[in-house]
């Protein structure tokens, strides 16, 4: 049996939401759900750190337009070290 998928129309022409990543380095306290919850994979663990010794987010490299302002690395942050921001598109 053949499964049989519906497209919907117009797809290309529907509004993408599109964020704004803002992290606040001295915040952070390393616990990287951050990283772990971005369903777009725009942050990865930065080779840096914080003045508190803790590797902080950070935007990974060409992925910059990825984000899609879920807002899911602003819930999971014990600390508000990071949130987003919609960019009108």
């Amino acid at each position: 049996m053949k499964a049989y998928r519906k497209t919907p129309l117009f797809l290309e022409d529907a509004p993408r939401p599109r964020g704004l990543v803002h992290i606040i380095p001295e915040r952070c306290k390393g616990c990287m759900l951050c990283v772990e919850f971005c369903p777009r994979g725009v942050l990865q663990v930065a080779s840096a750190m914080n003045a508190k010794g803790y590797h902080y987010p950070e935007i990974v490299d060409g992925k910059e337009d990825a984000c899609i302002h879920c807002e899911f690395c602003t819930m999971v942050c014990p600390e508000f070290a990071i949130y987003t921001t919609e960019v009108s598109s």
